[in-house]
């Protein structure tokens, strides 16, 4: 079974549709004039078309309207609210919520963001928390927290961040991240140290060295990743190159064919596991049908049933070595 996709139209089309609507009425933007004397000093409030459009030196800002925070410079601490929210604002520590907040916002750092383009254009930023349907688009940076629909959608470049939502770290390919979600870490191809949890926990991840996966279908599609461990209902389920996996579930290691030093736990552990050495599994037909493999250790009913030429193999179980015909220096402890 493989997960439904359902991908939605991204988020490029609003922004420049936001974008040419703002610039088409950008000639007749006028800042709102709370203080006309002071031009907003510090701890200001502003609310309108252009609101705090091109302010020098502010600091504490709060500013609602379409164009709130227009082009701040040298701003800090700063809250938006509007369609255009913190849009072009390049400053630090800033809070915005609107439909395109921290639009095109591409060196900020600890920012916060919610709405629908979320961070949307925002590339370079670190240490960044953004909650919307596109949190984070495009966001290539370290470090980030995203809650949404596509939550770190797109980001390619971006190392430990963490993922929240159906589409989790959907085509995220780099290191050390986690996510939670229906497809969390879907097409992740390359990645190192990632943890992820959901129905389809790291779908087709198939390069990714020591991941942690908890779902469905936990580690499914992954076929060459090394030192994985995978908890759900298809742990592993055709990982077929990989080395030093262990898995829990029914069907832990499902068609894992070459694997080398595996430990699975569940009631079909290593099931059609043909050629794995040096394997551990514990459950209800542990290393069910492994045929050539060798030092392996079972335990469960039928452990090691129907291994007929393995070798240096120890199994305890009712049926521990039953029909294992052609195979020497075995131990086994059971009924057969």
């Amino acid at each position: 079974m493989k997960p439904l996709i359902r991908l939605k139209q991204r988020a490029p089309v609003f922004v420049v549709t936001f974008l040419l609507a703002c610039f088409g009425i950008l000639d007749g933007a006028q800042a709102v004039i709370t203080d006309p004397e002071d031009y907003f000093p510090g701890g200001n409030t502003a609310a309108g078309q252009g609101a705090l459009l091109n302010l020098r030196e502010g600091a504490y800002n709060t500013a609602i309207g379409l164009f709130s925070l227009y082009n701040l410079l040298d701003g800090s601490y700063n809250t938006g609210l509007g369609a255009g929210a913190l849009l072009f604002n390049t400053a630090d520590r800033n809070t915005a919520t609107g439909a395109a907040v921290l639009l095109s916002n591409t060196t900020g750092e600890d920012n916060t963001a919610n709405g629908y383009s979320a961070l949307g254009g925002n590339t370079e930023g670190n240490w960044n928390t953004a909650v919307g349907s596109q949190a984070l688009l495009s966001n290539t940076g370290d470090d980030n927290t995203a809650t949404g629909f596509r939550a770190l959608s797109n980001n390619i470049a971006g190392n430990r961040n963490t993922a929240v939502g159906s589409q989790a770290l959907l085509f995220n390919t780099v290191d050390d991240n986690t996510a939670t979600g229906f497809q969390a870490l879907m097409n992740n191809t390359e990645g190192n140290g990632n943890t992820a949890n959901g129905t389809a926990a790291l779908f087709t991840n198939s390069t990714g060295v020591d991941n942690t996966a908890t779902g469905f279908q936990a580690l499914s599609g992954n076929t060459i990743g090394d030192s994985n461990v995978a908890n759900g209902f298809q742990a592993l389920m055709n990982n077929t190159e990989g080395r030093n996996n262990a898995a829990n579930g029914a069907f832990a290691l499902l068609s894992n064919t070459t694997g080398v030093e595996n430990t699975a736990n569940g009631s079909q552990a290593l099931f059609n596991n043909t050629t794995g050495i040096d394997n551990t599994a514990t459950g209800f037909q542990a290393l069910v049908n492994n045929t050539t493999g060798s030092a392996n250790t079972a335990n469960g009913v039928e452990a090691l049933v129907n291994n007929t030429i393995g070798a240096g193999n120890t199994a305890i179980g009712i049926n521990a070595l039953l029909f294992n015909t052609t195979g020497g220096d075995n131990t086994a402890d059971g009924l057969v």
